[in-house]
């Protein structure tokens, strides 16, 4: 499915998400990389099949490789890191913030691409995965790092239409699949 598929397979009821899709990628606060990262990384994390597909095959034509599989470890990792540092977030029990972790996060070095970049697809993520603790640490190290509010809710906002569109798919699977 194409990312124009996927946007003709929108429901009539959910016409302003069609309408976000459109615009989301047109948002002069994000470069391309940065955008289209935010949108494999989200996809991915919001785990719809058709949206994934759509919007890896679109950010294959406009990012690098690399560029894409740093989003997609971007998603990876925050998917292990947003349970765990959640549900430390979320525990009545301080202690459990004491114990290490033990969990590899090689990634987070080892990535290849723009660090910055790579901060905006966790902090993304994260906030498609609801960890509190992660969109708390990752937004602060944005915010070092000298990048806006308004990029930092650039990214996000990718993170609110794509996951509410996989949303959909999920509960109307027939939507997407009727569209191919």
């Amino acid at each position: 499915m194409t990312l124009e598929q996927l946007a003709a397979a929108i429901p009539a009821y959910a016409k302003d998400l069609k309408l976000n899709l459109s615009s989301i990628f047109q948002q002069t606060e994000l470069t391309p990389q940065q955008a289209w990262g935010a949108a494999v990384a989200c996809a991915y994390a919001s785990r719809n099949q058709a949206v994934y597909e759509a919007i890896l095959e679109a950010a294959e034509k406009q990012i690098s490789a690399e560029a894409v599989q740093g989003a997609k470890a971007a998603a990876a990792i925050m998917g292990m890191n947003n349970i765990y540092y959640r549900f430390q977030h979320l525990v009545e029990n301080e202690k459990y913030s004491t114990v290490p972790a033990r969990l590899r996060m090689n990634v987070v070095r080892t990535h290849g691409s723009d660090p910055v970049d790579f901060e905006l697809w966790c902090v993304a993520v994260s906030a498609v995965n609801g960890c509190g603790k992660c969109i708390v640490a990752h937004e602060r190290t944005l915010r070092e790092k000298g990048v806006s509010v308004e990029t930092i809710t650039a990214a996000v906002r990718i993170a609110s239409v794509l996951h509410a569109i996989a949303a959909i798919f999920d509960v109307e699977p027939a939507i997407a699949s009727a569209s191919v």
